[in-house]
């Protein structure tokens, strides 16, 4: 018999949050089939469940845990592409050498942790990746939604279907403004790096009758290499898929393209417990989109105007769980539900250590019901 209470996270009546619990009485270390049954469903029900007080989980314990959601799953979510040089993953990732599906993260200097010695770790900072940016004497006070996006290869490797994020070392809390700057004035008080979550389900609740059908029924097709596609490439100031310059990487400049491992997905994702959907998209390396009545749409332009305009509403500010982390927080979130960015921008001296978890699936998400 499992003491496990999942409690649902409580937000104010004027919010659209509607997901999120922390759950009580659980150790990472020491799960048992019982108390893992009542993770998995409360997962599945709320999308990102918070165990506080887990500093003490190893890097072990943490890769079972999320492997246990997809057994037959072994190798990060990534593959080998956070070695590739040209990829914008690259700079944000270090691998723990005795367990390489974990990877460390933050910002600042560490000197010994888990294996790896002397690390320099970099929290991304919009400024490297939007096309346009915060002012440097604003930067400590404003912040930006970095990339909006799913833990995914979405080339050759099936999605995650959760990630874990544990926070070993958290700077003290000062507090920022996250600005969208998309001429909505728009803006999220938000803890100093925090990571942004949304729902997926809410962002095709939101649709229109019309939208809802349009979402349905397409699918999207990923870039080859997507992120090393997309590494020239800008973001819009609110983190929410690329602008348009001409600046993706030709196709012929790309590393070998295996045309077997180029993914076309359902912009609709089905939850494989309650059958709801989630509008699943990952904006930025998306470039075509297929419709159900054969048509391609292949202008790069037009796709991200259709994607944008379909997932901007859902990551409006009071649709934004933005999690205020405490040392020894363990995060575990359903990839296949929820969109997640990184946020906020660090002095020098205030040092983040994460640790993050997520495995490639053995399985491709499921779509809509076929409709008749």
């Amino acid at each position: 018999m499992s003491e496990i209470v999942v409690e649902p996270l409580a937000f104010p009546e004027t919010s659209g949050i509607n997901f999120g619990a922390i759950v009580r009485n659980a150790d990472i270390e020491t799960l048992t089939d019982a108390d893992f049954s009542i993770i998995r469903d409360a997962l599945f029900a709320h999308q990102i469940l918070v165990f506080k007080d887990q500093g003490g989980t190893s890097p072990k314990a943490q890769y079972e845990l999320t492997r246990r959601f997809d057994p037959a799953a072994t190798s990060y979510g990534h593959g080998k592409t956070i070695d590739a040089k040209l990829s914008i993953l690259h700079p944000d990732l270090k691998t723990i050498p005795h367990q390489p599906q974990v990877q460390v993260i933050g910002n600042g200097f560490v000197s010994e942790y888990e294996g790896l010695s002397d690390i320099h770790l970099k929290h991304p900072h919009h400024k490297t990746f939007h096309v346009t940016t915060i002012p440097a004497e604003e930067d400590l006070a404003f912040t930006r939604f970095y990339r909006w996006h799913i833990d995914a290869a979405l080339y050759g490797l099936a999605p995650p279907v959760v990630t874990t994020l544990l926070a070993v070392k958290v700077p003290d809390g000062r507090r920022q403004i996250c600005r969208y700057d998309d001429g909505t004035g728009d803006e999220l008080e938000v803890p100093l790096g925090t990571t942004a979550f949304v729902s997926g389900y809410s962002m095709y609740d939101l649709l229109s009758d019309a939208d809802k059908r349009f979402a349905r029924t397409t699918k999207v097709e990923y870039a080859p290499h997507p992120y090393i596609w997309i590494s020239k490439a800008k973001s819009r100031p609110d983190g929410l898929g690329m602008v348009s310059q001409g600046l993706e990487i030709p196709l012929d400049d790309l590393p070998r393209v295996e045309d077997d491992m180029i993914q076309i997905l359902p912009l609709c994702w089905r939850n494989p417990v309650t059958g709801k959907l989630a509008l699943q998209v990952h904006p930025s390396p998306a470039r075509k989109l297929h419709l159900a009545n054969g048509t391609i749409i292949d202008d790069l332009v037009q796709v991200r105007e259709i994607l944008h305009r379909l997932q901007r509403p859902g990551i409006a500010p009071k649709m934004v769980y933005a999690h205020d982390w405490e040392e020894g927080d363990f995060v575990l979130f359903h990839n296949r539900g929820l969109l997640h960015s990184v946020v906020g921008a660090f002095a020098e001296d205030e040092v983040r250590l994460f640790r993050q978890c997520n495995v490639a699936a053995s399985h491709f998400p499921e779509g809509p019901e076929l409709e008749l």
